[in-house]
């Protein structure tokens, strides 16, 4: 996966009697009147692939206010020569070093409490630093504190419908003696680190399903497609959701015996690449976003976080929780709640390995698992997380993951 994968959280919460519109594709804290409204921003900025003279960075831009950014308009000046060379979930524009990037229609309105993410990949010379600061709407994030998010989507707080396949005796944590210290260092980082509250990670997205995952590929190539590989496709992502959730069967009430995964869409430049006439997933052409194809919006969680798949032209049962965005020519990958991201190339001439490593790696990332690029808990050298350490999942991973759901299932009813 690369080098150490730096990343930057910073958080503001200022009370203000007045704060003025300012333009652009991402703008905007509102005017109060009679009462001072709370304002204040949380920023993450995270490098999630790098390679030599290049790399992908992710950015998470919360509103800790308690009314919506819309819209809105991030800036930050790079500490050295990095250079935005393309964007997704944004506009971007760069001088110097200063960089503002801006909403796009589909995320240009952050409510309170709610996050709003882009990503980009740049070029570097000598040392790739992380920005100190970050300006919402010329305002600085640079505080500690903030309201919690008041208004959720229904749908992933509801109780699945799934029945719970726990067993006696698997509700207890009781992680190996020797990861209990590490793992408490892992989640303590969390708390101080993410927004627990985002509601859409991996787990609000499978418990709002009842237990599956579906997937669109942005086949972000010009390379063509057979449908054995389309097949081969969608049989590895259920194998490697398979290594990442068979542990978790029957455990602390984790209700899945299995998490069915489906591709039910493909994006591309030109029909002509996807070499199959029948109608097994829906085909969504010359639909260019983020200079790549793009699924249908309408379809997509990503966009519609209330569950709201009325305008999709497959109907509801052909929305898509996530994407997988293969790029040809790509170097490392990119993962979050919209899915995962890699090279093309690597992907599918991966097809016959039983560990895709950088998908693995990336759909960790979906779930909520960290990096660690600057620190590794207490006896722990290698993992699949650490980027780099480790090809395969190991038993420290498993029991992250597992921590994970310890902490989020009483959101769901457990």
């Amino acid at each position: 996966m690369g080098p150490a994968l730096p990343k930057r959280r910073l958080r503001a919460a200022i009370a203000a009697l007045a704060v003025g519109v300012v333009g652009a594709a991402a703008t905007a804290f509102t005017v109060v009147t009679a009462e001072a409204a709370t304002t204040g921003c949380e920023v993450d900025y995270q490098v999630t692939a790098a390679w030599p003279g290049g790399f992908n960075a992710n950015v998470d831009i919360t509103n800790l206010g308690d009314t919506a950014v819309d819209p809105w308009r991030l800036e930050w000046d790079f500490p050295g020569t990095q250079q935005v060379a393309n964007a997704w979930n944004t506009t971007a524009t760069q001088s110097g070093r200063h960089v503002t990037a801006g909403g796009v229609e589909y995320n240009k309105r952050i409510a309170a409490g709610s996050t709003a993410s882009f990503g980009f990949s740049g070029t570097f010379t000598s040392t790739n630093a992380v920005p100190e600061t970050f300006k919402l709407n010329g305002v600085a994030c640079t505080g500690d504190t903030g309201p919690s998010p008041t208004n959720p989507p229904t749908n992933v707080t509801a109780s699945p419908t799934a029945v719970p396949t726990g067993g006696p005796g698997q509700d207890e944590w009781n992680p190996p003696s020797n990861l209990v210290q590490p793992l408490n260092e892992v989640w303590s980082h969390v708390e101080d680190t993410y927004n627990l509250n985002f509601r859409n990670f991996g787990w609000d997205q499978v418990m709002a399903t009842g237990g599956t995952i579906n997937y669109c590929v942005r086949w972000d190539s010009q390379n063509a497609v057979t449908a054995q590989t389309r097949d081969a496709i969608e049989a590895k992502l259920q194998q490697q959701y398979d290594l990442w959730f068979a542990p978790m069967k029957g455990w602390s009430e984790w209700p899945f015996d299995r998490i069915d995964v489906n591709v039910v869409g493909w994006a591309a430049y030109d029909r002509a690449d996807l070499q199959w006439s029948d109608s097994s997933v829906d085909v969504y052409i010359g639909d260019i976003r983020e200079d790549a194809p793009q699924c249908s919006e309408d379809c997509g969680r990503f966009f519609h976080q209330d569950g709201n798949y009325s305008r999709c032209p497959g109907g509801a049962a052909h929305h898509y929780d996530q994407s997988l965005w293969l790029t040809q020519g790509m170097g490392g990958g990119a993962g979050g709640d919209w899915g995962q991201r890699m090279g093309q190339e690597y992907f599918v001439n991966s097809l016959n390995s039983s560990q895709i490593t950088i998908y693995l790696h990336e759909l960790g990332h979906t779930f909520g698992l960290d990096d660690f690029y600057d620190w590794s808990p207490t006896g722990q050298c290698c993992f699949i997380m650490k980027a780099g350490s480790s090809s395969t999942i190991t038993t420290f991973d498993q029991w992250m993951l597992r921590d994970w759901w310890r902490h989020l299932k009483s959101r769901y009813g457990y």
